[in-house]
């Protein structure tokens, strides 16, 4: 969390550096916390994401995300739970996607700032990912204290 009495440019030299940080990491991503107070219970940051990074398939049950892109080219990923049979679902109150669950692509959106492609709004209980095609930056914002 940020001294919320520094002035926190968002700038060429901070992104260098992320994404330095997110090449040397083992999930090839890196978040930079934009909250200020330890009261703040916003949830804003930048994802810093290179090529080859891993977004399990996730969703978030209480919240909207909002994402702008920065720089880069990403695709987010939507998906539709299957069940395997008909007595079989996905646990309605389980974030993160298992080995078990069986998911169907139903979209896929390009974020990408030079295509004007500047963001998107999931809403909440949408099973996601990202592919990340370059090293990209976004600004991730969701309601509520990160759990």
């Amino acid at each position: 969390m940020s001294d919320n009495t520094t002035i926190q440019l968002i700038n060429d030299n901070l992104l260098t550096d992320l994404h330095f940080e997110a090449s040397k990491n083992e999930r090839k991503r890196i978040n930079f916390d934009l909250r200020t107070t330890p009261n703040d219970t916003s949830q804003r940051m930048l994802n810093v994401m290179e090529p080859g990074t891993i977004v399990p398939i996730h969703r978030h049950l209480e919240t909207s995300e909002t994402i702008i892109c920065l720089e880069g080219c990403l695709d987010w990923v939507i998906y539709e739970g299957v069940a395997v049979s008909e007595a079989e679902g996905i646990d309605a109150e389980r974030e993160y996607a298992t080995d078990n669950d069986h998911f169907t692509e139903i979209a896929r959106y390009r974020i990408c700032p030079r295509e004007l492609k500047y963001g998107i709004q999931v809403p909440p209980m949408t099973w996601h990912t990202v592919e990340v095609y370059e090293p990209s930056t976004i600004l991730e914002a969701k309601d509520g204290a990160y759990q």
